[in-house]
């Protein structure tokens, strides 16, 4: 017995140095080829990107329960992208106006608007959580819902946004980006308000 049990050891070591391991399980992947399930044409022109940080620092507590019990502070790092874009479809007829003789046209940009922030999952995660007795056990037998960091965050990226130039950025750029394609036209472009 005790043969055998060196033997089988001996057999374990000298395949580990060869790069094998008897105790690997493999993996099949039997899923199905991703079916394309609608197409949409867009009209936005995609004018500029910002990337944002933002940390949350969130606090839950349960009353007249002392901290080392129950209770959880949880720092959060969200990394994500805005794009502000220029919805060329939302122009009328009178948006557009080229004149008589072709050499210049007067347009009325729609309103810029902002894309729905998108967080980078690999740079997105929990940086710290200091939790009580009760929630450590909690957590050991049911992983912590954490979609509400991720929403409370996209909150705060969209709100940064606002108030981050984008939108006037967004409008400058598609204007660059008319002006030079009517100027490869010898067409002169005047933008209105």
């Amino acid at each position: 017995m005790a043969a055998g049990m060196v033997v089988a050891v001996g057999g374990l070591g000298v395949a580990s140095a060869y790069g094998v391991n008897p105790f690997q399980g493999s993996r099949d992947d039997q899923s199905q080829p991703a079916l394309l399930t609608s197409v949409k044409d867009i009209s936005e022109y995609h004018a500029v990107e910002g990337t944002f940080q933002q940390v949350l620092q969130i606090e839950d507590d349960v009353p007249w329960v002392p901290e080392i019990l129950a209770g959880r502070q949880t720092t959060f790092v969200a990394v994500g992208t805005v794009g502000a874009y220029v919805d060329l479809a939302g122009l009328a007829e009178d948006d557009l106006v080229l004149s008589p003789d072709g050499k210049s046209v007067k347009v009325r940009l729609p309103e810029p608007q902002l894309d729905k922030p998108n967080l980078d999952q690999e740079l997105t995660y929990v940086l710290d959580e200091d939790r009580g007795a009760l929630d450590r056990i909690s957590d050991a037998v049911e992983l912590p819902e954490q979609s509400q960091y991720y929403r409370d965050a996209e909150a705060k990226i969209a709100a940064a946004a606002e108030e981050s130039g984008l939108i006037d950025r967004a409008t400058e750029n598609t204007e660059a980006m008319l002006t030079g394609m009517f100027g490869s036209l010898r067409i002169a472009v005047t933008f209105l308000d």
